[in-house]
């Protein structure tokens, strides 16, 4: 069976980089997670944000007119509503 391409979701390339690395601070890693018209998941991406509402803010700019899912690892987020109203 050949996998929906729409629920595929493809590998992070996380930075190494932490505290210790030249000074810069790690930033937390979430994941969005917009969903179909069946509230199955259509697309995935990382996103970085110091914290839950910078991260609000990130997703709320990337995807407007789609329902998506914040996530930090297993912790849910927040559910977003970013389609436009008629």
């Amino acid at each position: 069976m050949k996998p929906n391409p729409l629920s595929v979701v493809t590998e992070h390339k996380r930075r190494i980089c932490d505290k210790s690395c030249s000074g810069f601070e790690k930033l937390a890693d979430y994941r969005l997670y917009c969903l179909d018209g069946a509230n199955k998941v259509a697309s995935a991406e990382w996103v970085e944000a110091d914290d839950d509402e910078a991260a609000i803010e990130v997703a709320k700019q990337m995807h407007e007119g789609q329902q998506c899912e914040l996530w930090q690892g297993r912790r849910f987020v927040a559910r977003l509503d970013l389609r436009r109203e008629a």
